[in-house]
Order: structure tokens, then sequence, then C-alpha cells
């Protein structure tokens, strides 16, 4: 869910998106039709803001849109980009703001209604959870809530990741300044609030992923991704830059099953789903002191590193624009 933007704010964002549709970048020329890419073609899917491989149907991803869609999940076949179901959940409130979706290792999926841009004014979000369909279709199902509140406040969040071992969940939340990586209980339960606790602190996030023998985690922003060793319940270290794909609105990152490739999603109809080997994502870390999403690191050419400090630069500026409405709000 998104707020009106001032007049300034507007411009500046159909600026980044002309920057983004032109930009070159290496994730791009890496990829190719061996790596799965694929586009969603279903016109009803135009903010498909989370991804999940499917364990149990071949080359088929779970998604979802934004909002003011309803209760919806779909399957997207990646052969065709076609979708094969569509889930309606029932025995749930009216969602609100859904981000994010991650496979537990119960086979289940686990939907995060978790969207807050308004930082603070719900005091409470939910997680859904139902059983991955065995069959593909079109089909309704009962679902689980869950309500959640973070101990420390309430706050925008657009990840939510299940560990493919201990099958605990985690947020994300998403802040340019002190974005948190959220620990839920060992057991979510439906006779009270689950409370998630902070953990550790990440850098803006949109959405992440477990890798799938939960070794790793990897989290993405608008501009870069980084992926962390993953040890007794916590990130370790500052991470690995990924080459993620400029993508406009980034919204979405899964593992492949087999775990050899990240598979990067955006925003929009007919959004392409980008496919990249985890043996050519990581680079070096950064050194000391940098921010952990710097801008990557200039083409001989020096376009895409020019490119990039504009996108820097129209962000801060989108993001300004969103502080103001909010304070005037």
């Amino acid at each position: 869910m998104r707020l009106p933007m001032p007049s300034a704010a507007v411009a500046v964002t159909a600026a980044l998106a002309a920057a983004l549709a032109v930009l070159p970048g290496p994730a791009l020329a890496a990829e190719t039709p061996a790596m799965s890419s694929f586009t969603i073609s279903d016109p009803r899917i135009k903010e498909s803001s989370g991804l999940a491989a499917s364990r149990i149907h071949p080359g088929v991803y779970w998604t979802h849109n934004d909002s003011d869609d309803g209760p919806y999940i779909y399957a997207v076949d990646s052969a065709s980009g076609r979708t094969v179901a569509r889930v309606t959940l029932t025995g749930i409130g009216k969602p609100r703001d859904v981000e994010a979706i991650s496979l537990g290792p119960d086979g289940q999926l686990y939907v995060g209604d978790i969207g807050d841009n308004r930082n603070g004014t719900w005091d409470h979000v939910w997680i859904y959870r139902f059983p991955e369909p065995k069959q593909l279709g079109d089909v309704t199902v009962e679902a689980t809530q869950f309500t959640v509140k973070y101990a420390d406040g309430a706050r925008n969040a657009e990840a939510l990741m299940v560990h493919p071992v201990t099958g605990r969940v985690y947020i994300a939340s998403k802040d340019e300044n002190k974005g948190g990586l959220y620990e839920g209980p060992a057991e979510l339960t439906t006779g009270g609030t689950n409370v998630f606790r902070r953990v550790a602190a990440v850098p803006w996030v949109t959405d992440g992923a477990f890798s799938p023998d939960g070794t790793r985690l990897t989290l993405r922003g608008y501009f870069t991704a980084r992926t962390y060793p993953w040890k007794d319940g916590l990130p370790v270290g500052e991470g690995e830059r990924v080459d993620a794909p400029w993508q406009g609105q980034a919204e979405s990152v899964t593992y492949t099953p087999d775990g050899s490739t990240l598979m990067f999603g955006a925003e929009g109809e007919g959004s392409r789903v980008i496919a990249v080997p985890v043996a050519a994502a990581a680079s070096a870390s950064p050194q000391p002191g940098a921010p952990s999403e710097a801008a990557p690191t200039a083409d001989p050419t020096g376009s895409f590193g020019k490119g990039a400090l504009v996108l820097a630069g129209g962000l801060v500026l989108v993001l300004g624009a969103k502080r103001l409405l909010r304070r005037r709000s």
C-alpha cells in the first residue's frame, strides 16, 4: 500500500523509473534462458510483492499482489509465465498490505500481511498460513491467521522468511535508518499475540529468503542485495554483495529449490523474474565503513556508476518527500 506523494516526489519517482528502464547492468547481461528467468503474464498480477519456490511442483513460483486485490495467492509456471493456480484464502480477515510469502519446512506457505507505510499506524499485523496445494488449479483453502506485534513498537515491513530447518519465522523491517531483523516465537500461536523481537540490524529491505539448507540469508533492497552466513539464529558479519538486477520497484527474492540460483522479482504488470546463479552472485565485501546499501562499483565506461549515483540521489528525495508527507498527516 502506498501513500500519495507530493508532486516533486512524483516527478522524482518517474525519473527513477525511466532511468532504471535504460540503465545497463552486469546482472541483466548475465540473464540467459538456461537460468530460467521468466515474465509473469497474468494481467491480474500487477504488484507482485513476494516470491516463493514450490518444492512439490517443479518450476512453479508462488506470488501475490501488494494490496487492493483480496485473499489471493497465485502459482506461476516459470516455463511459460502463466498462472497455473489461484488460491483463495478463507478463515481470515480482509488482507490489508500483503508483502511477503515463504515456504516452511512443514510444507505450508506463510503469507506476511505486514506492510505499514505509515510506520506505526497499525499496532498489529498478520501472518496467514496454509498447506501448499498438492494439485495445481483454482482452489479455496482455509488458512490460519496469526496476530503479530513487535516488542519495540509498530513498524513497516516487507520481508518475511521462514527458516527451512527450524521453521522459525523472521521479519525484516523496512527503514532507511534503523531497519531490524525480528525473530518470532519458536511456534506461532492463534491463542494470543505473537511477539517478534529485534535480534539484528539490517539495511533497507524489501524482501528476503533463506537458502534451502538454512546456512545463508539473502536480503534485497531497491538497489542492492546482500547474502549473510546464518549461524545460531543470527546473520553473521556484513554479508557479501549480490549482483541483484535493476528492477525499479524491486520487491521480491527467493532461492530455487536446489539453492543454485536466486530469483529476483518486481512489481508491475508483465514483470520480469530474473535468475542470478548463486556462484556468480556474491562479490567482495565492502571496505570497513562502507554503507551496507552502497551503490555498485562503476563499469569501465562509467555509465553504470553515474546512473547508480543519480538513482540513489533520487531515492533520497523520494524518502524525504514521504517523511514530509507523514509529518503533515
